[in-house]
């Protein structure tokens, strides 16, 4: 039989005004109930059958001496024609007191198994003898009358589900974008060809001169899902990755790095103000006024979910 004494570290006991959920079970004159344990009929919770077992003074094989000690029974047909073959339940008992117009409740946080092997699981050390049989404390009243419960909270398991890993290892994470004529581009923003990283297609997109946030005084840079992607309204896309201009000179290149979650609603990530356009000029076209520019992916996430 598995159960767990009221001294355990998971153990909870609380008051309730609410009645059980469960099943609750009176006894009119308690002093005639000369048996060890009462078994209740089956009671139906989850969609299984089950049996709340009652030991007035103590459940003795299960170190229950001096406590009223109560379990529930998972009724074993249930097992035999219901898949799974296993049901995972919370578990939590009670017992009415007069006095104060509530019930003494306590209940083990931590979800019990029930199987073939154990159909049985409860609390030995439920509430003392000794207090419980003492009429001024109102557990017993009108006459020996008492009353017990139980929730039974089954556990479902889950159905939905996500799993977020990160891809950090790539044969080849750097694309290279040579932007060629770049003092005479007229055009607004241009795309770079797209580009796959991380099971995604991206581009990057330059502001030659700026954004409408630059002034024409910056460079703007950015890294977009590519067109084609589709993100779904609940998914998202962590990337981490360096964004450079080549210094064509030497290796003072002008970097940036992209650490964001990209979303249906937001599917682009950059700098406004990459790179004043004074200084680009300066010393980031080389002879034949090419701008290089480079990204090198860090992460990327890789969701997979349940449908």
């Amino acid at each position: 039989m598995g159960s767990l004494a009221a001294a355990d570290s998971t153990i909870v006991k609380n008051w309730r005004e609410h009645p059980p959920s469960s099943y609750s079970l009176k006894i009119n004159k308690l002093s005639q109930l000369t048996l060890d344990k009462y078994e209740s009929r089956l009671f139906l919770s989850g969609g299984y059958n089950w049996r709340l077992v009652i030991y007035p003074k103590g459940n003795q094989k299960d170190d229950g001496t001096g406590f009223i000690s109560m379990y529930v029974e998972l009724d074993n047909t249930c097992l035999s024609s219901t898949l799974p073959m296993e049901v995972f339940a919370y578990l939590t008992f009670f017992v009415y007191n007069k006095k104060e117009n509530k019930y003494f409740s306590i209940h083990d946080v931590e979800v019990k198994r029930f199987n073939a092997l154990r159909t049985v699981w409860g609390l030995s050390q439920v509430l003392s003898v000794e207090i419980f049989n003492d009429p001024k404390n109102g557990y017993i009243f009108e006459g020996e009358q008492c009353e017990f419960g139980v929730d039974v909270v089954i556990a479902t398991p889950f159905t939905k589900w996500e799993v977020v890993s990160f891809d950090e290892k790539f044969s080849f994470p750097k694309f290279s974008w040579s932007v060629k004529e770049f003092s005479v581009l007229k055009e607004k923003f241009y795309m770079s060809k797209s580009f796959s990283m991380g099971k995604r297609e991206w581009k990057i997109q330059l502001h030659p001169k700026g954004d409408d946030r630059a002034n024409n005084k910056w460079l703007s840079i950015f890294l977009n899902l590519d067109g084609t992607e589709i993100v779904k309204a609940d998914e998202k896309i962590y990337v981490r990755a360096l964004v450079k201009v080549i210094d064509p000179r030497g290796s003072n290149h002008a970097t940036t790095t992209i650490n964001n979650w990209y979303t249906e609603s937001n599917k682009g990530w950059g700098v406004v103000e990459f790179l004043s356009l004074a200084k680009l000029r300066e010393a980031y076209l080389d002879v034949e006024d090419t701008l290089n520019v480079e990204v090198e992916f860090e992460v990327v996430s890789v969701t997979k979910h349940s449908a």
